[in-house]
């Protein structure tokens, strides 16, 4: 079960934060409660985040685990940490695919640990491919309609 707690720092393929990396073991979020000398944890599909939201000053790494593709409940949870004011390092790391990397970011993720290496060019394709928004995200984007409307 150890191995499934989180990557190790060469895994970290995208970094998108100009901060030193967390140099801490994640532990699950039951385990993060139960202790107060914790600085990193990781989520997995069915955690809720809204639990971290008492002790985010102290939270130094959030990785947040999509075991498929398909599985979205993590863009909610790094929404969520995000909007409360988390400003540490959000990892997305498991089944990470290319064309979820921008909106990913949108939600909040600044690195990113996909289960296989993604091609950079696609990634950076991907990241300029649509320059505006329509609505209003984690991101500082300003969504189209304001920037037509003022």
């Amino acid at each position: 079960m150890a191995e499934d707690l989180g990557t190790g720092r060469d895994n970290v393929q995208f970094r998108f934060r100009d901060d030193a990396m967390a140099d801490v073991p994640q532990v699950t979020v039951d385990a993060f409660l139960d202790q107060s000398d914790s600085a990193a944890v990781r989520i997995e599909p069915g955690d809720d985040a809204r639990d971290l939201l008492p002790h985010l000053d102290r939270i130094k790494l959030v990785e947040v685990n999509f075991p498929s593709f398909g599985d979205g409940r993590g863009y909610s949870a790094a929404r969520v940490l995000r909007e409360h004011g988390y400003t540490g390092e959000l990892r997305a790391v498991g089944d990470v695919l290319v064309d979820q990397i921008a909106h990913m970011r949108r939600c909040g993720f600044d690195s990113f640990a996909p289960a296989a290496m993604l091609n950079e060019t696609d990634v950076a394709t991907a990241l300029e491919r649509l320059p505006h928004v329509y609505q209003t995200a984690a991101d500082p984007a300003v969504p189209i309609w304001s920037l037509r409307h003022g």
